[in-house]
């Protein structure tokens, strides 16, 4: 089965969030059963490995979902840092 890219899953996830915004049968099934959300507004097959969980963020309880991990991410020198805050960039601007 054909993968599904970030930009492909933003696109269906934007879509039932538009629909369970204005529906409130459609909000209520992606509450109770996200995979039949799913299916609701796209034809094409989705990968049987991948669950999708919808929360309603109403309430004293707010759901917040963290970025996908990056292992192994180099850090920035010194230096790099400097450069990046705008600090020394290695010109001399007197006059």
């Amino acid at each position: 089965m054909e993968r599904w890219t970030d930009a492909e899953w933003n696109e269906l996830f934007a879509e039932v969030t538009r629909r369970a915004t204005v529906d409130p049968d459609y909000r209520e099934l992606a509450l109770k059963n996200g995979s039949a959300a799913l299916k609701a507004v796209t034809t094409r097959p989705l990968p049987s490995d991948v669950r999708v969980n919808f929360v309603d963020n109403a309430g004293p309880v707010k759901t917040v979902v963290l970025p996908t991990f990056i292992p192994e991410i180099e850090e920035l020198s010194e230096v790099d840092l400097e450069q990046v805050a705008g600090g020394d960039v290695g010109v001399s601007w007197r006059r």
